[in-house]
């Protein structure tokens, strides 16, 4: 299902940001002059037999450990390209939206993304982010709410002058 007619379908208010298509959801918050704290990534996880949507800032991580236990589950993995393929059919190889009800996956998001208004996030496409309120996304999709996520540190810019001594 497209996400933008299943905004509507509920009635939530949201604009459509289109881009150029982007490798990740930091490349989308630059796309879209968004700081990274609000671009939500989805991200698939290995869950058991099946699977569970992992929804975090762009500017941060999974800790799988902690994941494992807001889950009360362990030996968690990242899917494969494949089964993100597999899985979420109606969209863009790479583009994950994050509404897992859709795809009868359990959602949990990182509880860093509810202390803001607006989020973006990626539609079916890699070139079209959405932008909702936060609490919007909550009400429809109802997800699971943890602490999971570890800020990413930003890479520094190496030096090409040494200092003496």
């Amino acid at each position: 299902m497209m996400i933008r007619e299943y905004l509507r379908g509920r009635h939530v208010p949201h604009e459509t940001l289109l881009h150029s298509p982007s490798p990740s959801a930091a490349h989308l918050a630059q796309s879209v002059h968004v700081t990274g704290a609000r671009v939500a990534k989805s991200v698939l996880v290995r869950f058991g037999a099946g699977y569970v949507l992992a929804v975090l800032p762009a500017t941060h991580r999974i800790d799988m450990a902690r994941l494992g236990s807001a889950l009360q589950a362990t030996g968690l993995t990242l899917a494969t390209e494949d089964e993100v393929e597999f899985v979420f059919l109606d969209c863009e190889r790479g583009a994950v939206p994050p509404f897992g009800s859709l795809y009868h996956l359990t959602t949990v998001v990182d509880a860093s993304l509810s202390g803001g208004n607006e989020i973006v996030i990626e539609g079916n496409t890699r070139h079209e982010g959405i932008r909702l309120r936060y609490r919007d996304f909550e009400a429809v999709e109802n997800p699971i709410r943890a602490r999971f996520a570890d800020p990413i540190a930003p890479r520094r810019k190496r030096s090409s002058h040494r200092r003496a001594g």
